[in-house]
């Protein structure tokens, strides 16, 4: 049996036994998975000139991941954060293969002690009321996908979905009347639902009433009737971000992708006076913790507070420099 457990048959065994049948892992966290493998393999057959089904467990030792890690930074520019999502994928099938091999369990724990790199933690970007009005105003509505595009980018300036909770809405996931919301399925397989205002809520049902589908169908398609892809929702809002900078010139100086969708609703409601568990449960978040980033990247409530506090008072001094001998010693 020992015999049959080789490199190959361990990853397969790993996929299809460990996160598909254990631990029903979802599409997103298996694709996830799979490409830092492909990444892997590719490097691997440069270095060492093997096909991946040649591979042995001991050609995967912590100076060829460790290799391999800084590849991904040096060579295809990989953040720090994109860096730490591959280690964490080559961690989890290194914690299977040391329950099913556990004589190399040496070179399996200098893998697993690889540690993940810090990295700097920058202030959320999100959009102002003249930015989301600019941007709202950009879509040509006389045509229907400038009508679609309005919609899209309503339902995620309100809801605060995540982009693949976003294009994974099907008509028969929106609610209308008294308590009009939106039902999704968010990270982690736990299912939500989010209110919608009265005029979104109308925008929606005009949006759905207009192309008359079958409750199985997108919420928002592309233009041969399927999902929208994230790339497609970023194709979306850098086109509309084009024509907005010409009316709102502050967003020339923003990344706006489909996450700061999320993080403008984010912001709303922190204005609004939400409170951090009400805004965790609104966004689909587990922990508490992840939504201070929105606490910090608040500059209205930190100037709310500086009006409050009293200036400091203290006595202008005429500045005198050093004497020259001491500016010399002291440059040293």
């Amino acid at each position: 049996m020992k015999h049959a457990l080789n490199f190959p048959t361990l990853l397969q065994a790993f996929f299809t036994d460990r996160l598909i049948a254990q631990r029903n892992a979802s599409a997103h966290t298996i694709g996830a998975y799979r490409d830092t493998f492909r990444l892997l393999f590719d490097y691997a057959q440069k270095q060492l000139g093997k096909a991946p089904s040649a591979l042995a467990l001991e050609d995967l030792n912590s100076s060829f991941i460790g290799a391999f890690l800084d590849h991904l930074e040096q060579d295809r520019s990989n953040s720090a954060r994109s860096r730490n999502a591959r280690l964490a994928a080559i961690h989890s099938f290194f914690h299977y293969v040391a329950y099913q091999l556990p004589e190399h369990s040496s070179l399996i724990q200098r893998v697993l002690a690889i540690p993940g790199k810090k990295h700097e933690r920058a202030l959320v970007e999100y959009l102002t009321e003249e930015e989301t009005a600019a941007l709202l105003d950009a879509p040509d509505r006389s045509m229907f996908t400038g009508r679609r595009d309005y919609a899209l980018m309503l339902v995620g300036i309100q809801t605060g979905l995540r982009v693949s909770e976003l294009t994974g809405l099907s008509c028969g996931d929106v609610t209308f009347g008294t308590g009009a919301h939106v039902r999704c399925l968010g990270k982690g397989r736990k299912a939500r639902s989010t209110p919608l205002t009265q005029s979104i809520a109308a925008v929606v049902k005009a949006w759905i009433n207009e192309r008359q589908p079958q409750p199985d169908d997108p919420l928002f398609p592309n233009r041969r009737g399927r999902q929208l892809s994230t790339d497609g929702v970023q194709f979306i809002l850098t086109k509309h971000v084009a024509v907005a900078q010409q009316l709102c010139p502050s967003l020339k100086d923003k990344k706006i992708s489909p996450h700061v969708l999320r993080h403008t609703a984010a912001m709303n409601l922190l204005h609004a006076g939400g409170d951090v568990a009400t805004i965790a449960l609104w966004l689909g978040h587990e922990r508490l913790e992840t939504v201070h980033i929105y606490v910090e990247a608040d500059l209205v409530a930190k100037e709310k507070i500086l009006a409050k506090t009293a200036t400091p008072k203290g006595k202008a001094k005429r500045f005198r420099p050093d004497d020259a001998l001491l500016a010399f010693l002291n440059s040293l």
